[in-house]
């Protein structure tokens, strides 16, 4: 299978620095909404508030209930007392975490300090790719995080949040990322409550966002088709109603990317697809049935989605703006096309939209 000769700067735009959102809109559902009709290229311009107007009571709203972690500590170097900022990633063990570390000669066995807590020590076990460092602290974490830690807002938001319950989403529940599914964010109680009485099902997965959010995309992620592994899951009781919407002729909305990265990992699954061969199989062609079960999985993925893959069970996407050369950005040109979505950004440009985390939205339909 020969590989398509995307690099990150295929995905490249220009953005005033004026539309990158540094708050959110009050309430979340004043954002605004641009929506985009893949089969013709037609674009509205609506408000977040506005998506029930396009959801029927036959499809599904899948949400990614993954919250935020206080994933941010600052420590000191023993004995040289040397800043050290800590973020964590992924936890390997019960006290061994994967973390992005700032600071200077951060070598293996170097003593960190925690700040806040000065009982709790952290030791460098294994340095990796760049900044990663794989280290040990010497209690569970987890009991310190809301006193020492701070929610690891992205660095193009300059100003600290007044209330970092804003970049939760109302219905996240399992700790666990360290950036927020920000399509999620437009959602308040009222409008989830308006879809649900429509008879639209409110199916909920997870997906932990994990470090690769923070790292800029690299040629070999798009040669190798593999990208940062992130833990994500789908319960059967969720796998069995997303089936029975399928099979009564209902869509599925997919909420965030995180949420599309899920349901595709678990169309591949349904095909008896080996986790080592997710990253290949998404671009074979789709079988002559267009669609099969979703199957349950609770499982790491490294499924990379960009223009070519064979979508399976998303029909319709929420999504944010994204920044230039990423992979989300390669994401939502695979659900619409490269063309499509980059004018699409220009016209939300020229309109004023706001991007990133706390930006307006999109609806892919």
């Amino acid at each position: 299978m020969s590989l398509p000769p995307f690099r990150p700067e295929d995905f490249d735009y220009s953005l005033p620095p004026e539309r990158i959102a540094q708050t959110a809109v009050e309430p979340r559902d004043a954002a605004r909404l641009l929506v985009v009709h893949r089969q013709n290229g037609r674009i509205e311009h609506r408000n977040f508030r506005d998506l029930p107007e396009y959801l029927t009571p036959k499809d599904a709203l899948v949400l990614n209930q993954t919250r935020v972690i206080p994933a941010r500590l600052q420590a000191r170097k023993v004995p040289s007392g040397g800043a050290v900022e800590i973020l964590l990633a992924q936890k390997l063990a019960d006290e061994r975490w994967l973390a992005l570390l700032g600071g200077k000669r951060l070598k293996v066995g170097t003593q960190l300090q925690l700040e806040g807590a000065p009982e709790l020590m952290a030791e460098i076990c294994e340095a990796r790719e760049g900044a990663q460092r794989v280290i040990q602290f010497n209690a569970p974490i987890e009991p310190y995080l809301d006193r020492i830690g701070e929610l690891p807002l992205p660095p193009y938001i300059h100003q600290k949040l007044s209330d970092p319950e804003r970049y939760q989403t109302v219905y996240a529940r399992v700790e666990g990322s360290v950036a927020a599914p920000t399509a999620g964010l437009h959602f308040t109680p009222e409008l989830l409550l308006r879809i649900r009485a429509m008879g639209v099902s409110i199916v909920y997965c997870t997906l932990h966002v994990g470090l690769g959010t923070f790292l800029p995309l690299r040629e070999e992620q798009i040669a190798a088709r593999r990208l940062h592994a992130e833990y994500a899951e789908l319960s059967a009781e969720a796998a069995e109603q997303l089936n029975e919407v399928k099979l009564r002729g209902g869509r599925i909305f997919a909420v965030g990317t995180t949420t599309v990265r899920t349901l595709e990992t678990a169309a591949l699954y349904a095909l008896g697809t080996p986790p080592e061969q997710l990253h290949l199989a998404g671009y074979q062609p789709a079988e002559s049935c267009p669609w099969r079960p979703l199957s349950a999985f609770s499982a790491q993925t490294e499924l990379f989605i960009m223009p070519t893959f064979k979508f399976r069970a998303v029909d319709a996407l929420i999504t944010n703006f994204h920044l230039p050369k990423s992979s989300l950005l390669m994401l939502v040109s695979a659900f619409s096309s490269r063309e499509l979505i980059l004018q699409a950004y220009q016209v939300a440009i020229q309109e004023g939209y706001r991007f990133y985390s706390l930006g307006d939205a999109m609806l892919i339909l």
